[in-house]
């Protein structure tokens, strides 16, 4: 393949890793919310206090973008180097961002939860961080094979 067109796509992977666990963070935080906004309105129909600690459950998978942010950094200094990591932020990007969707839904079903019963916080946390150390383990051992390759 001409050099010119793989110029083109040289940002591909440092892009993606970024974009792709942003996008999952987008979709986690929005089912959460809406989940938070429902209990939050039942809340308010039925004239009981609507607990603001809801809003962790929204904002959990937001992460994510961070650490897509922080393998998009390590990827950026490979790719000046002239080594393109397609594949790996692609990947990776994909793997962070499934894990901020399903994050999402599980803070949704925590909000619904939580505003029913007003219990349970502590334990819809642990749940919300079991599906967090996903994302680390990816990013972690994507930084660890990206320091190997550079």
């Amino acid at each position: 393949m001409d050099a010119g067109i793989l110029a083109q796509f040289k940002d591909l992977g440092l892009g993606a890793s970024l974009a792709f666990s942003a996008m999952g963070s987008a979709i986690g935080t929005g089912v959460a919310g809406m989940a938070a906004v429902g209990a939050w309105k039942k809340a308010f129909t039925q004239n009981k206090t609507a607990s603001f600690m809801l809003i962790a459950f929204v904002g959990a998978p937001l992460t994510q973008t961070i650490y897509g942010m922080i393998v998009m950094n390590k990827i950026t200094e490979l790719a000046i180097k002239g080594t393109y990591m397609w594949g790996v932020g692609i990947l990776c990007g994909i793997a962070i961002g499934l894990s901020a969707v399903m994050q999402g839904k599980a803070g949704a079903v925590a909000a619904d939860a939580m505003g029913e019963t007003g219990k349970g916080f502590g334990n819809y946390i642990v749940v919300l961080g079991v599906i967090e150390t996903v994302a680390l383990f990816v990013m972690a051992f994507t930084l660890g094979y990206l320091g190997k390759v550079s």
